[in-house]
């Protein structure tokens, strides 16, 4: 795979929870340390994912924020 974003974090996915247009995708990408991904239903289909599937978590965003109490 060749991607042009910097932030690519490779994983295994734990958890799918399934609707019927999305589905969240729990990656964990280090012990303890997980990433969630809403993505369409179709996609995660597409993609062949079940639990204890290698994928990747790729992070392209214009924007990180930063919130405390």
């Amino acid at each position: 795979m060749k991607i042009s974003a910097r932030n690519v974090l490779p994983g295994t996915v734990v958890a799918l929870v399934r609707g019927p247009v999305s589905t969240e995708v729990t990656l964990e990408v280090s012990p303890g340390l997980q990433v969630v991904a809403s993505i369409t239903t179709a996609s995660a289909d597409q993609l062949g994912l079940k639990e204890g599937s290698q994928a990747y978590g790729v992070i392209k965003a214009s924007s990180v924020m930063i919130a405390t109490d």
